[in-house]
């Protein structure tokens, strides 16, 4: 039988990839039609929290408080596993050994995806590319990374994800790279935290979100490339902040 901490994992990945339940499941959601993220609240009682959530991600990062942040030093050491265009994204997934400590926890890193163009904005800007590096602890608690992209230099670690893109949805491939995740991060990693949600359906809140301050590059034609894959723009609007403070 499962321990408790199993069925946390369990349930919070389920979460992240917007399936935690048969219900849930079935209630199809996504970015055009007519179940885009503005109706994604109503889909299903499971994704009510993305209709009337209060602390919901992706925000406008206009103003913070600095508050002499300890520094952000991922630990990411192991290969990935394979590649997927789940229907919603391309998604790398990532072998066990790869860590990122914060508040006293560790949390493993589970896998990264990417939104096109960004979700997340910094100052009123929005980037060609945006990755999310999604983590867990023994507790089920998520944190996420992210990391902009902004036109440039081709990206030679992206690259090399994406020579083994999927060319259609459900599909995956073997991708073996070797600490591919910390090469697509930036040298400086100063970032921005706060409190926010999942950004697809079930949106659940309690999120840890560090974004990164510093962009890398991306070329306009790797960009391409993603986008003849998902055919349409995978980003949820920036939600209000409301109450919460963003933290520097």
């Amino acid at each position: 039988m499962k321990n408790i901490t199993s069925i946390l994992l369990v349930s919070s990945m389920a979460l992240m990839t917007g399936c935690a339940t048969d219900e849930a499941h079935n209630a199809h959601w996504g970015y055009t039609g007519h179940n885009t993220p503005e109706t994604w609240g109503h889909l299903s009682d499971k994704y009510r929290e993305c209709g009337v959530g209060l602390n919901q991600s992706p925000i406008n990062i206009t103003h913070s408080l600095h508050a002499h942040l300890p520094p952000l030093v991922p630990s990411y050491g192991s290969s990935s596993k394979n590649i997927t265009d789940n229907g919603h994204t391309v998604q790398v997934n990532m072998l066990p050994g790869s860590t990122l400590t914060m508040d006293g926890k560790t949390f493993e890193l589970k896998q990264f995806h990417f939104h096109s163009p960004s979700e997340n904005h910094i100052n009123g800007k929005s980037f060609p590319l945006e990755a999310h590096f999604v983590h867990l602890d023994k507790q089920g608690n998520i944190a996420v990374v992210a990391v902009m992209f902004e036109e440039g230099k081709s990206n030679k670690a992206l690259e090399k994800v994406w020579s083994k893109m999927p060319a259609k949805e459900g599909e995956t491939n073997i991708l073996k790279l070797s600490k591919i995740a910390q090469a697509l991060l930036p040298k400086e990693k100063h970032y921005y935290r706060f409190n926010g949600s999942l950004t697809t359906p079930p949106c659940t809140e309690g999120v840890r979100w560090f974004v990164l301050k510093t962009p890398v590059t991306v070329s306009k034609e790797q960009v391409g490339k993603f986008h003849h894959l998902m055919h349409y723009n995978n980003n949820r609007p920036i939600q209000p902040l409301d109450a919460r403070i963003v933290i520097d």
